[in-house]
């Protein structure tokens, strides 16, 4: 299988790739303009070669193979030219997370909109036989969890407008001209290769090995759905290959709340058991666009993908830990 991964120089770009070069016999090719990500950042999980993104048209790499083309999803023209053969892509490349959006609302839309319509259009005009479009719980909004499929979207924040209009743009070109999109709506990912990400494992955790205060929006109360990085790629897996499920929506998480307050408990104690203690934990003003609570059901990825979550949250920020202590 011939796989185009947009934003495989990022965090969870580089564990699907770490993943795929373990379990699958495939060909990749890496679509990132490293504003984010890096070469040294795909080093880090494999070997591969660079292509101008002029002499794409070549053909695709062989199997077992993995290319990086340095260009930018809102190149439309490119994109038609970077899928050709590709069996599936994974769009994961976009403006991530609710404080960049609310801070620019206009990029935020931009890349998250366009950049997943060029992406659509190629695999449409390119006969791609899959579509994977990487989304969240923000599209629904401030609604009575747990999360599902069902529930009507009411985003708070630019990011889950944006984020909702990728959704409809799937459903609508399946709907239309039958490109077999899925969309999955990640809960809050950590784990591996996440040193440059600003969610708050890695960042509690990159502050804790600087020295520095962790510092909690608000009161800690707020809740959220965290998922660790090897199920969450098992999950894009499973996506790209159950048959029958285009233009469906899967929420990717672990069914179960835990406070903010509760992670960073969890997190100090695994930080004191690798001898760094006196950790100071401060509380300051609540970030605007935010939710109080989300997490997700996730029934129907487990009865239609045959997917659920195995890492508990204590061993998944143990390995986490340990990822960054080694690196």
């Amino acid at each position: 299988m011939n796989w185009v991964i947009t934003g495989g120089c990022g965090f969870i770009g580089r564990n699907l790739i770490h993943y795929l070069r373990q379990n699958e016999d495939c060909a990749i090719r890496v679509i990132d303009n490293l504003t984010v990500g890096s070469r040294e950042y795909l080093e880090m999980v494999t070997s591969f070669t660079e292509r101008e993104k002029s002499t794409t048209s070549r053909g695709f790499p062989n199997t077992g193979q993995v290319e990086l083309v340095v260009d930018d999803i809102l190149e439309a023209d490119n994109a038609l030219d970077h899928v050709k053969g590709a069996d599936v892509i994974v769009h994961l490349a976009a403006n991530t997370g609710v404080g960049p959006s609310v801070e620019d609302p206009r990029h935020d839309c931009v890349t998250n909109v366009i950049g997943t319509f060029n992406y659509l259009e190629a695999a449409r005009q390119n006969d791609v036989k899959r579509f994977i479009l990487a989304s969240s719980g923000a599209p629904l909004g401030e609604v009575t969890p747990p999360i599902h499929e069902e529930k009507a979207p009411h985003p708070k924040s630019p990011y889950g407008a944006s984020k909702l209009a990728g959704e409809g743009y799937c459903s609508a070109y399946y709907g239309s001209f039958g490109v077999e999109t899925v969309a999955l709506r990640f809960g809050n990912v950590y784990g591996p290769f996440s040193s440059h990400k600003s969610s708050v494992v890695a960042k509690f955790i990159r502050r804790a090995l600087e020295s520095k205060t962790l510092e909690i929006y608000g009161d800690g109360s707020q809740t959220r759905d965290f998922i660790f990085t090897e199920d969450l790629v098992k999950a894009i897996s499973q996506a790209v290959t159950v048959s029958d499920i285009g233009g469906e929506i899967f929420q990717i998480a672990t069914n179960k709340e835990t406070t903010v307050l509760e992670l960073t408990d969890l997190l100090v104690g695994q930080l004191k058991k690798v001898g760094i203690g006196d950790i100071e934990v401060k509380h300051i003003s609540p970030r605007t666009g935010d939710v109080q609570r989300n997490y997700s059901d996730t029934s129907k990825a487990k009865k239609i993908l045959n997917w659920e979550n195995e890492f508990k949250l204590k061993q998944g920020l143990s390995e986490t830990l340990a990822w960054f202590l080694k690196n």
